[in-house]
C-alpha cells in the first residue's frame, strides 16, 4: 500500500476526524509484527482540537491476503473500542475509516502505545514487563474484564450468535478448515477426534480474544502498556482464552513457566478469579490447551497457504505454514492420555 501517495487524503481524514483546522503527516513508517493485517506509525502535526499539537498513531489496515477467521477492520476497531469501554489496557481507538477513496480499502487508527511485544524477546529478557509474577496476575485480570462482555451486545451485533456448544463449534470450524486446505494432517485429525469425544459440558459465554497470548501484548520496563490484535475476537468459552494463553506453544521454551512462558499459572489464575468472581476449572483449561494446538496448526497452515496459493510472498508465512504444525502436530500426541485411546 503506498501510504505516501494517499497522504493528502488521508490528512484531510485525519483533521476532520480530530475536529483540527489542520493535519499534517509527516513520517509514515511500517511497523514490524503482525503478520495478519499491515500496521504504520503515523506522526502527525494537527492544528487545534483537542488532538492539538505533534500526536503519534497507528494506522492499521489489511494485507494483501487474508485468513479466514480474522475481521474485517471495521468489526476489529468495534470489538477493540468494546474492550476499552470495559476497562482492558488497549489502545485507544480513534477514528474508523470505510471510504475507499482514502486509501482503497478500509483501515482504522489508534493511539500509538510504547513497549515490546516480540514473544520470544519478551519472554527472554526479564528486565521487560517488570516483576513476572505481577505480570502474569495483571493479565489474568486484563482477560476477566474482556469476559465481562457478553451477548448480546449492541455494538458487536456483526458477530455470530454463540454456539449453544462452543467446544464442538471450534472443532467443526477446524474440521472445516483441513478439509478445505486438502492435505492430510492424521495428528490434527486425531486431536479434533479426541477432543470430540471428550469435550467438556457446554457452559458460559462471554466475548473471547481467541489470541491472548505473549507475542500479543506489550510491556516496557514496569509492566502492561497494551493488549494487542483483536481480529480474532468472537464469542465463546471464556475458559478457552486462559488454554491458549497457557499452551506449550506459547511458552517460548519456557516450559516451566506455563503461563505464557512468564510465570507459573497460580498468579495468572489468582488475578483472573478475583477479578472476575470465577473459579478456574484446570481440567477445562487443559481442554482448551489441546485444542489451541490444533487451532493454531490450523493457522500455521493458512499463513502458509497465503504465500503457496494466495499471492502473497512472504518468506515468514511460508516458514510458519512448514515449520509450526509438525511441533504442533506431535504436542496433540503428547496431550492425549493412552489411557483414552481405546474410546476413540
Amino acid at each position: 500500500m503506498r501510504l505516501a501517495a494517499a497522504q493528502p487524503a488521508l490528512d484531510t481524514f485525519l483533521a476532520r476526524s480530530a475536529g483540527a483546522q489542520t493535519a499534517r503527516t509527516t513520517e509514515v513508517r511500517p511497523l514490524s509484527g503482525g503478520a495478519i493485517q499491515e500496521n504504520w506509525l503515523l506522526t502527525v502535526d494537527f492544528a487545534g482540537g483537542v488532538q492539538d499539537g505533534r500526536q503519534e498513531l497507528v494506522l492499521r489496515t489489511d494485507a494483501p491476503t487474508a485468513v479466514g477467521s480474522s475481521l474485517p477492520r471495521a468489526h476489529e476497531f468495534a470489538v477493540q473500542r468494546a474492550a476499552w469501554q470495559a476497562g482492558v489496557t488497549v489502545a485507544e481507538p480513534l477514528w474508523l475509516c470505510e471510504d475507499p477513496a482514502i486509501l482503497g480499502q478500509p483501515f482504522y487508527v489508534m493511539r500509538r502505545v510504547a513497549g515490546e511485544a516480540l514473544g520470544r524477546r519478551v519472554v527472554a529478557d526479564t528486565h521487560l514487563g517488570g516483576d513476572r509474577s505481577a505480570l502474569a496476575e495483571r493479565l489474568g485480570r486484563e482477560l476477566a474484564r474482556l469476559h465481562t462482555i457478553t451477548p448480546p451486545h449492541p455494538d458487536l451485533s456483526f458477530l455470530d450468535l454463540p454456539e449453544p456448544d462452543a467446544a464442538r463449534s471450534v472443532i467443526t470450524t477446524c474440521r472445516a478448515y483441513l478439509d478445505a486446505l486438502g492435505a492430510p494432517q492424521p495428528g490434527l485429525e486425531w486431536g479434533l477426534r479426541w477432543c470430540e469425544k471428550y469435550a467438556p459440558p457446554p457452559g458460559e459465554v462471554t466475548l473471547v480474544h481467541q489470541d491472548f497470548r505473549t507475542g500479543n501484548y506489550m510491556v516496557d520496563g514496569n509492566g502492561l502498556t497494551a493488549v494487542l490484535d483483536w481480529e480474532f475476537c468472537a464469542w465463546g468459552d471464556p475458559m478457552s482464552d486462559l488454554g491458549w494463553f497457557c499452551a506449550k506453544c506459547w511458552r517460548f521454551n519456557r516450559d516451566d513457566l506455563e503461563a505464557g512462558g512468564i510465570a507459573t499459572r497460580e498468579p495468572f489464575y489468582r488475578g483472573y478469579e478475583a477479578e472476575s468472581g470465577r473459579r478456574v476449572s484446570p481440567e477445562r483449561v487443559a481442554y482448551w490447551e489441546l485444542l489451541a494446538h490444533i487451532r493454531w496448526a490450523v493457522i500455521a497452515l493458512q499463513q502458509g497457504r497465503r504465500t503457496a496459493a494466495g499471492g502473497e510472498a512472504s518468506l515468514e508465512l511460508g516458514l510458519t505454514g512448514r515449520l509450526y504444525p509438525p511441533a504442533l502436530e506431535l504436542a496433540v500426541l503428547d496431550a492425549t492420555p493412552p489411557a483414552r485411546w481405546a474410546d476413540i
